[in-house]
């Protein structure tokens, strides 16, 4: 499940972002690499996650159907607690997700990875939650991606309480 850090996904996550800016071209508000592909050194399953800011997500005929032709497929769309759409292509895997400028989302995804990339001490812990739950069967990857969220909310907190304090 997991995969040693991969140099090439920073280069993986350069061609889709020129992929998604070429689709979208200005209504590309921001493209983000996030998730742990996003982090140096770090074990992650080989999936580039990407944060892709737009003006309003509920307002799809702005730009989903330039991502469609752009090769990704909508995959979920949550309303609750914010409105963000995942969408995905398999060439490499990659994850899109779609938020609102303004998001609180956006800045705690920001937040989480610049912690990771920063500070040793919370990559290790985030990377052995990891390995632990990797190895556990899952029915469903959203059941792993939940038993990780007590650890990830940690490392955001620490993260704000440290920018608080400069």
């Amino acid at each position: 499940m997991l995969a040693k850090a991969d140099p090439a996904w920073a280069g993986q996550f350069a061609r889709e972002e020129k992929r998604i800016r070429t689709a979208l071209g200005s209504r590309s508000l921001q493209v983000e690499h996030v998730g742990s592909t996003s982090v140096p050194g770090l074990a992650a399953k080989p999936i580039i996650d990407i944060l892709l800011v737009v003006a309003d997500t509920a307002d799809e005929a702005a730009y989903l159907p330039d991502l469609e032709a752009a090769g990704y497929v909508l995959h979920a769309r949550d309303f609750v607690p914010t409105e963000h759409r995942l969408l995905i292509d398999h060439n490499p895997d990659v994850h899109v997700h779609v938020l609102t400028i303004g998001d609180p989302e956006v800045a705690r995804m920001l937040i989480f990875r610049h912690r990771l990339r920063s500070d040793l001490d919370d990559r290790d812990l985030y990377e052995r939650t990891k390995r632990d739950l990797a190895a556990l069967h899952w029915a469903y990857v959203q059941d792993y991606a939940d038993a990780k969220s007590d650890v990830v909310e940690e490392i955001i907190a620490r993260a704000r309480q440290d920018q608080q304090t400069v």
